[in-house]
């Protein structure tokens, strides 16, 4: 039987519910709100009481005597029996406890007619008592209202998944959710596209388009989002498109360079909207970088300030543990008589710049800096596979280091973050396309906390594109400059504070100092151990 009631549609129960609820209506109405017929509303109010004489006595009490229920005597005469059942007296009727109590309730206060006819009470039961709060019928009769309406929702929410027991594979089943349940849905410009006759089919309809990065899409990609639903009658139901995206940096991309040069492919919508001066809401305040960072790339926008988390938390405060500055460009040299190379047509790399980078994460890392905080960005995808060789041979396999959050070229690393950024620009002869001053808006933008720049500072200094830049870094030493005598974990200098800074000459002494730095950890640690401290526990410096 409870097999069966299981299998049994959610919609007989709602009705049943509704129903209950009509009758709670129809007794209120009958009862008045002060309760004064509450006899006429309870269904038990009063029980009958028979008062029996005639025949019907006498023979209830020979029943009860039972010493003469053998022996008696038939009636013989029906139709004098029936007159006489006739002449008894008619019953009488006595109020039940519950009519009783119910009154009681209603005069002392305790209760209004609304919550004695309430039909749901053992359903609620479990909730915070008293259930209403009795202090006017018009109080209770919220609380019951808000209860039907729970009630009414509960079965909705089972209707809803009813479906699920119809759609048997996830497809139909995000088909469904997409169609009736979904408010916000995220995807991407090309999914868009790869699905839009299953959307369309779907009779899939929404109001409003936001539109992030929109400055680094196709324009013709653009319009692919807005036509995702059918129109009615010719009017389509799209009410607003809100575009979100920063033309100061990198376009689209468009691998073809005659489409880029001479058919503005790489131009977004977005980009076009404010080439002809359509009305457009500036940022104004940037909460993500060191105010000292920002200024890196403030000088890109109108009047770009800094919020105030910015300027009064501690951790943009305090400087960087075993680093003088928060910023720096460190100019490399050509590294064992060699600057940039081409071990295949415009797969460019420097080694010189790699092991630098490389040595700079893994000093980071004995400070106590967490791995997922820290990336390195490269210009070219031939540094950044190298890169990804010196890590793997240098530190991936040890635990103490492991690698960075990600290694990555500069474009793909736009509209992410970091609180670390280390950056190798790679060319030593010519500028290439870092010249493009999107590209170098985007490089200084992508950290909170420290950024590090690895390059030929003499190369991009005489770049006229990129001077507001390397004007702010030549104001601060070329030589990676440490702070060797701070231990690891947090540091009580404030940001902008310089102690006893140790600039570093080159590669070669940045790995002998790295070297002596792990020499005199593992002592230290080993000490720790040998007195039976336990291990040394030191915390991270950007939690």
């Amino acid at each position: 039987m409870s097999h069966t009631l299981a299998r049994m549609p959610s919609t007989f129960f709602l009705h049943h519910v509704q129903y209950k609820w009509a009758e709670f209506q129809r007794r209120l109405a009958s009862a008045g709100k002060e309760g004064a017929n509450i006899d006429k509303a309870l269904p038990n109010a009063r029980k009958r009481i028979q008062k029996l004489k005639g025949p019907k006595a006498k023979k209830a009490k020979k029943e009860a005597d039972g010493a003469e229920g053998e022996g008696e005597e038939k009636i013989e005469d029906e139709d004098a029996e029936e007159e006489e059942e006739k002449a008894d007296e008619p019953d009488e009727w006595e109020e039940t406890e519950e009519l009783i109590q119910a009154r009681k309730d209603l005069k002392s206060g305790k209760k209004t007619v609304a919550s004695i006819l309430f039909p749901y009470g053992e359903f609620f039961a479990d909730s915070p008592q008293p259930l209403f709060p009795a202090t006017s019928y018009a109080a209770d009769m919220d609380v019951a209202d808000g209860c039907f309406r729970y009630l009414q929702k509960m079965f909705q929410e089972v209707e809803e998944c009813h479906a699920f027991e119809l759609l048997r594979n996830s497809h139909d089943r995000g088909n469904y959710l997409i169609t009736t349940h979904a408010r916000i849905i995220a995807m991407t410009c090309t999914h868009a596209a790869l699905t839009r006759s299953t959307l369309v089919n779907l009779n899939f309809k929404y109001d409003n388009l936001i539109m992030e990065e929109s400055a680094q899409i196709l324009e013709v990609e653009t319009f692919i989002p807005m036509l995702l639903q059918q129109s009615d009658q010719g009017v389509s139901r799209l009410k607003r498109v809100m575009f979100i995206g920063d033309h100061h940096q990198l376009p689209p991309v468009v691998k073809n360079r005659a489409f880029q040069k001479y058919g503005h492919l790489d131009q977004s919508l977005y980009a076009r909207f404010v080439r002809l001066k359509t009305p457009t809401v500036d940022l104004n305040l940037q909460g993500r970088a060191r105010a000292q960072i920002a200024d890196l790339y403030s000088w890109r926008y109108k009047d770009l300030g800094n919020l105030s988390n910015v300027l009064t938390d501690k951790r943009y405060r305090a400087a960087n543990a075993g680093l003088s500055h928060e910023y720096q460009f460190i100019n490399v040299d050509d590294f064992e008589g060699q600057g940039e190379s081409q071990p295949t047509p415009h797969f460019y790399q420097n080694l010189g710049e790699a092991e630098y980078c490389v040595a700079l994460f893994m000093y980071m890392r004995l400070l106590g800096y967490p791995a997922n905080k820290i990336s390195i960005l490269s210009t070219y995808n031939g540094q950044k596979a190298l890169i990804r060789d010196v890590i793997r041979q240098r530190c991936a396999w040890n635990p103490l280091f492991g690698e960075p959050s990600k290694v990555t070229t500069v474009d793909r690393f736009q509209g992410q973050q970091n609180d670390f950024i280390i950056v190798s620009l790679v060319r030593t002869n010519h500028v290439g396309h870092l010249r493009d001053v999107r590209r170098i808006v985007v490089t200084m933008s992508r950290s909170r906390y420290g950024l590090y720049v690895f390059g030929r500072f003499g190369l991009f200094e005489n770049c006229f594109e990129l001077a507001p830049v390397f004007t702010r870094f030549a104001k601060r030493p070329r030589k990676l400059s440490l702070e060797m005598e701070e231990p690891a974990g947090e540091t009580e200098r404030a940001c902008g504070e310089i102690g006893k800074p140790t600039l570093v000459k080159d590669v070669h002494h940045m790995w002998a100092l790295l070297q002596d730095r792990m020499k005199a950890q593992f002592a230290s640690a080993a000490q720790v151990v040998a007195s039976g401290s336990g291990p040394v526990a030191s915390g991270p410096a950007s939690e």
